[in-house]
């Protein structure tokens, strides 16, 4: 019996289905055999990880209602092997250091071929 590739699973969270949307055909464009599954807030996301156990996640920051760097921190919290990168336009410093110090990274805003690669890279290690 041969073991089969096991098919990684994409959570894109992002409140801008334009963003959703490029982040997927980009990704995809890469990895074509992923599972992309999408989430437009943070608590969404949140119940998403729970139903789905995705093995990585894009989180916009600025959504309604809870911000991207708080859910990242619950999902990172319940699940410390996800690998969680915060895509945003807000690069204050303060986002960029809490990403990291959650074990995340920060990738600026606007979402580009030279952002989803320096995503896969953190993605695939």
């Amino acid at each position: 019996m041969t073991s089969a590739t096991t098919i990684k699973k994409l959570l894109v969270v992002d409140d801008s289905k334009v963003s959703r949307m490029i982040i997927r055909a980009r990704v995809l464009a890469v990895q074509p055999d992923w599972e992309i599954i999408e989430a437009s807030t943070g608590a969404e996301g949140i119940a998403m990880v729970k139903e789905h156990q995705p093995d990585f996640c894009t989180m916009d920051i600025n959504m309604p209602g809870m911000l991207g760097t708080e859910a990242a921190e619950i999902i990172l919290g319940d699940n410390p092997t996800i690998r969680v990168v915060i895509f945003s336009a807000n690069i204050q410093e303060s986002f960029q250091d809490r990403a990291t110090a959650m074990g995340a990274i920060f990738v600026a805003k606007p979402i580009t071929e030279k952002s989803i690669a320096e995503a896969l890279h953190y993605f695939l290690g």
